[in-house]
Order: structure tokens, then sequence, then C-alpha cells
């Protein structure tokens, strides 16, 4: 799994929540193929919702509340969703 990756790209810039929670939704719900340990998914979903007011991305309207407690998203996903998963998982074979 890419955890330790994208926790360290989170750890420098809270914003980039936003892209990784939508990654890990369609890797998990789209492809059944997860990025992240269900344990890493959890805790980004509650890190978002902790850090809500704070995180701005161009995103983070796609996201509800509701996706974030439920620890889920099955909304529609921008179409730079799929090529980052590629290249993250691309990334982290290296």
């Amino acid at each position: 799994m890419l955890d330790a990756i994208a926790q360290k790209r989170i750890d420098m810039n809270i914003n980039m929540s936003i892209p990784f929670y939508l990654m890990a939704a369609y890797a998990y719900y789209v492809k059944d193929n997860p990025l992240f340990s269900d344990a890493f998914f959890d805790n980004l979903a509650k890190n978002v919702l902790e850090n809500w007011d704070t995180i701005d991305h161009y995103h983070k309207s796609l996201i509800k509340k509701d996706d974030l407690i439920a620890g889920t998203y099955l909304g529609k996903y921008p179409s730079v969703v799929e090529g980052a998963v590629e290249t993250f998982r691309k990334e982290g074979e290296k």
C-alpha cells in the first residue's frame, strides 16, 4: 500500500487530503483495487473532516461532510482522478 507516501505529502500540505481522498475512493469503489489500507482511508476521512474549515482545494466542493462521516464517496469524480491514481501507483513502485 501507498499509505506512507500519501501521509508524507498530506503532512506537508493538508490541502492534498482532498485529492488523496478522491483517488482512494476511486481506486476502491470504481477500480476495486485500493490504493491505501482501510485504516489509512478511515483516518484520512477523519482528518479531512477535522480540518474541513482550513482545507482549500478546487475539488473540495465534491465531497460532503456526510461522505467523510460515512467514510465513503459515491459522487462524480473529476476526470483527472483516474490518471492521478495510475501515476501515483507507478510512483509507489519505484
